[in-house]
């Protein structure tokens, strides 16, 4: 059994809410005054308003280039580097110069940016690290026109004091018709049609379709557009069934659809429409195992992320007609190549990325990325912000163990949820030896609401919308500080999660009160679960972990060590909670590896083992 690395906590890296500690030093952070909230934030539809620094003048002689607009002494100037309705040009020139630089080649992207205090991007380029270097402190806001944010690193973003901004909503209805559209184009083979009719062919009879009336579909994802399509699917009189951990039973109910765990979605489904978002925990979700749960003669669409999608296992899965067809707009690589099978495939129905692409959408996402890049620019950081506000150094320095803590506990606690209803309430118990109103938990809340969602959801949580995203999601996060002896020097003795109304993977982690429960303490700098449960552990919250109820008997911490010693996987960490001796135990094993599936079944075969789960730190 290997040592512990002294690797500290305060040294873990997050991309949407703490710089690297490495570089905390060197920001320019604004003062404790910027996390006020003035009066006028309750009138900005959601905005929290905040005080914000004037961004520096950029000195330069060079004369602007062609495509530049002319620049106005006293107004931002604001980078529009890929085509933007004229609608979002036009509000933001009430504000702003406006420089429409489309195309830009990465070495003139850097050129331009120190003379630049915002920049507007679609998909098609790249904000990398390079380009804050390059910007030398100007450049404060990033807007990217649409949902995802794949490609703007969020973290330089942070360490650089650049607040990044998306427009999430307004081509939600555009995604929802053109998964619509898809799928009624696959059921009746009309691309085929079309291709056979146009190449002189009259194919009546190769063509016939299948009906969509009385087939059942499947949601796979039920936010706002996979709630938008089951609206669509019910009007054509298809069944419409959803598996979503966060989605709200009451608003699946209003729409006519039934909320069911993920096996019974993929069983029984004629239809399976993808509206996830790509995480480590979805990527290649639908793979050789997942088609061959399936009912043969399924039919796929996705206008979610390419890369849920395990590409070559549905190629085979087409091909051996458990898939009857599928319909496509997204893939793993965009564009796809030239010799794709999957593309080629004759049975599947493909759109190069057009989810948003309608007139109205492109308009609407100009609109809501011009409003929240003028907003930043002003200092209201708009509820879309997907990285983090600055906030006083020295909150940072001391809460920076703290966090960690909380957003792991968050993280815990929602893998310990089994699927169902969904997370509807959370209860977070801070332990410490100051007064209540002496301790500010509004970061750590978020980073608990951040471990909690960020899991199985596209949306970056951090101190300015995590409340927003929790309320949006149905979820009611709750306080409770309780008083303890100690010293007030120490921000916290313990942070506790419970989450109520749910059943666990883990059913030891449910406490006397019904709640999944976890709590946690910083040693030395370093995160540790304590307890799960009513079971006392005491392991650190690094790399992974295997909880495991047991009978308590000799030899358990032997015979679990071995599989994973026969597996090659290095055990960091183990401790044990029992309740007595000889009764039952809780052993929490961290592990640097991920054991595979085989490694698992070994240890849930030891006889003494009752229950175990393997969770992701």
């Amino acid at each position: 059994m290997a040592a512990p690395s002294p690797t500290t906590a305060a040294a873990t890296h997050h991309r949407a809410l703490l710089p690297a500690p490495a570089r905390r030093a060197a920001l320019s952070l604004a003062p404790s005054s910027a996390l006020r909230l003035p009066a006028r934030a309750r009138a900005n539809r959601g905005r929290i308003c905040v005080s914000a620094p004037a961004a520096p003048a950029a000195a330069s002689t060079a004369s602007p280039p062609a495509t530049a607009a002319v620049a106005v002494e006293g107004k931002p100037t604001v980078l529009v580097a890929e085509k933007l309705g004229a609608a979002g040009l036009a509000l933001l020139r009430e504000f702003a110069n406006v420089d429409c630089s489309y195309g830009l080649s990465p070495e003139e992207l850097r050129a331009k940016i120190s003379l630049c205090d915002a920049l507007i991007v679609r998909s098609g380029t790249k904000v990398g690290r390079d380009v804050f270097e390059a910007s030398g402190g100007r450049l404060r806001v990033v807007g990217r026109a649409g949902v995802g944010i794949d490609n703007v690193d969020l973290a330089a973003a942070t360490e650089h004091g650049c607040l990044v901004v998306n427009a999430p909503t307004a081509n939600t209805v555009a995604a929802a018709e053109h998964g619509i559209a898809l799928l009624c184009a696959m059921a009746r083979n009309v691309a085929q049609a079309d291709a056979s009719l146009k190449a002189g062919k009259w194919a009546r009879t190769k063509y016939v379709g299948v009906s969509l009336v009385g087939k059942t579909l499947a949601i796979l994802g039920f936010g706002k557009v996979g709630s938008e399509v089951a609206r669509r699917a019910k009007g054509l009189g298809m069944h419409v069934i959803a598996h979503d951990p966060y989605a709200s039973a009451d608003r699946a109910r209003a729409i006519g659809v039934d909320l069911v765990s993920m096996e019974e979605a993929m069983t029984t489904a004629d239809f399976i429409s993808l509206h996830m978002p790509l995480t480590p925990s979805t990527n290649k979700m639908l793979n050789d195992e997942a088609f061959a749960k399936m009912k043969k003669g399924v039919r796929i669409i996705n206008v979610a992320r390419g890369g849920v999608i395990d590409e070559d296992a549905l190629v085979r899965a087409l091909d051996a007609g458990i898939v009857a067809q599928a319909a496509l707009d997204v893939f793993t690589k965009e564009p796809p190549a030239a010799d794709s099978k999957l593309v080629l495939h004759e049975n599947v129905t493909v759109t190069p990325h057009l989810g948003a692409s309608t007139v109205e959408a492109q308009e609407g996402v100009a609109i809501e990325i011009a409003e929240a890049v003028t907003g930043a620019l002003k200092g209201e950081l708009a509820a879309s912000a997907v990285n983090a506000p600055m906030v006083p150094a020295e909150v940072l320095s001391e809460l920076a163990p703290y966090v960690v803590l909380a957003e792991k506990l968050g993280r815990l606690a929602v893998q310990l949820v089994a699927g169902g209803g969904g997370i509807k309430s959370v209860k977070v118990t801070y332990a410490s030896a100051r007064a209540p109103d002496d301790l500010d938990t509004r970061l750590l809340r978020a980073m608990i609401t951040k471990g909690v969602i960020e899991p199985i959801s596209d949306v970056f949580v951090n101190l300015v919308n995590a409340d927003f995203t929790a309320k949006q999601r149905g979820i009611r996060v709750s306080e409770e500080k309780i008083v303890m002896d100690g010293s007030p020097e120490t921000p916290l003795e313990y942070i506790q999660v419970q989450i109520a109304n749910v059943e666990s993977k883990f059913p030891s982690a449910i406490c006397d009160s019904g709640l999944v429960t976890v709590e946690g303490r910083v040693k030395d700098g370093i995160p540790h679960l304590t307890k799960v449960g009513a079971f006392e552990v005491d392991v650190s919250m690094e790399g992974s972990l295997i909880l495991c109820r047991q009978v308590d008997q000799p030899g358990m911490i032997g015979s679990v060590g071995s599989v994973l010693g026969e597996e090659n996987v290095n055990v960091s960490f183990m401790s044990v909670g029992r309740i007595a001796p000889r009764k039952t135990a809780v052993m929490a094993i961290g592990v640097d590896e991920e054991p595979s599936k085989a490694t698992l079944t070994k240890i849930g075969e030891i006889p003494a083992i009752e229950e175990f789960v393997f969770l992701k730190l």
